[in-house]
């Protein structure tokens, strides 16, 4: 016999995901007439590209017997979800919505094991977004990752 498990609290994150793709599908209609036309090369549909990127981004301290998660909802048109949204935004869009390709910044960091689990699900450019990884501590995660999961900040 197989068994399979989950980890505590992955059926939460994954409700909490779908709850916010849901407000996100009903939140903002699109007329048929847009939906149905050509997609616009100007500046003006550049602006309603953004509009559609959103990542909901939680980040887990500890292991699974003492996880503290924190979460929130990233908009980027206007940059809104946290308190770093502008700065995580602006690396967003220059990395193209890929998370692993936010340049590192250089940092000293103490070899303190105290591990961090980040994750981000959503849409960007019309792409389907999932990413997760797992630190060794918050300052190799803020190294890697700019502000995206600047949560506590």
């Amino acid at each position: 016999m197989t068994h399979f498990t989950t980890a505590p609290g992955t059926r939460a994150r994954r409700g909490v995901i779908a709850a916010a793709a849901l407000f996100l599908a009903c939140a903002a209609p699109v007329p048929a007439a847009r939906a149905l036309a050509a997609p616009e090369t100007s500046p003006a549909a550049h602006r309603h590209a953004d509009a559609d990127d959103w990542l909901y981004v939680t980040v887990t301290r500890g292991d699974t017997r003492t996880a503290d998660t924190r979460g929130a909802l990233l908009r980027c048109d206007p940059p809104r979800g946290h308190s770093r949204a502008e700065d995580a935004c602006a690396q967003l869009r220059s990395a193209g919505g890929d998370v692993r390709a936010i340049p590192h910044r250089d940092a000293f960091c103490s070899m303190i094991y105290a591990p961090v689990t980040v994750r981000a699900g959503g849409r960007w450019q019309g792409r389907a977004i999932d990413y997760t990884e797992t630190f060794p501590n918050a300052c190799v995660m803020r190294a890697r990752t700019g502000d995206v999961f600047a949560l506590d900040e």
